[in-house]
């Protein structure tokens, strides 16, 4: 049995032990707050791109690749001269039917008669590392092409600012040209301390702020 000064020791451990995890969970709940605040922010200033695959078929996943190429190529003409994100969005916006007569044109081109639509979407995504940079799980708006039954594989990258064609190199300049601050070209550059904690943080902040929302 036990004295009543080792159970008095264990029940101090534990208490220790449970303290400690106490202030960590507030420490990644806070770091997680912090930081679901700027992908917030930074989810204000881009738009990305969102191609959907009609299926996962070797010949949709590359048609999927050609229509992409159509649009990208004329959404970053389009978005030449965008000083922001707003103006960004109005562009697009103009531009829509234009951009789903290229892919309807390109997809026939190919042999194919799969329906496609363009739009502009507000869009929930996982945290997605690209070539160069990262961006954190959360809601964007997004251009989105949708081919077909839009069940294959998707291709995700960011239209505005323009970092689906910048050099891995020329990331953060590109941004910050677009308006991002130095603490969002940070995280997503992966330049900011703890990012790997923050963006952990920020999925699970962001399945919460899901689960309340339904």
């Amino acid at each position: 049995m036990k004295t009543a000064t080792a159970q008095t020791a264990h029940s101090q451990r534990f208490y220790v032990i449970e303290i400690a995890l106490m202030v960590g969970l507030a420490l990644f709940l806070l770091t997680g707050g912090l930081a679901l605040q700027t992908q917030d922010q930074l989810a204000e200033k881009v738009v990305r791109l969102h191609i959907l695959a009609n299926s996962d078929t070797e010949e949709d996943q590359a048609l999927k690749l050609q229509v992409r190429d159509v649009v990208l190529e004329r959404a970053t003409e389009i978005l030449e001269e965008s000083a922001d994100r707003q103006d960004a969005e109005a562009r697009l916006r103009g531009q829509l039917l234009e951009l789903e007569r290229l892919a309807a044109e390109e997809i026939r081109a190919e042999g194919y008669d799969y329906p496609v639509t363009v739009e502009l979407t507000d869009t929930a995504f996982p945290t997605r590392e690209y070539d160069g940079f990262t961006l954190p799980a959360g809601t964007y708006l997004a251009l989105r092409v949708v081919i077909g039954a839009g069940e294959g594989h998707n291709w995700w990258c960011v239209v505005f600012p323009p970092l689906c064609t910048a050099a891995a190199s020329d990331v953060a300049q590109t941004a910050m040209a677009a308006g991002l601050t130095e603490d969002q070209v940070g995280l997503i550059t992966e330049e900011s301390e703890g990012y790997v904690l923050k963006f952990k943080a920020v999925e699970l902040w962001e399945e919460l702020r899901a689960r309340f929302a339904d």
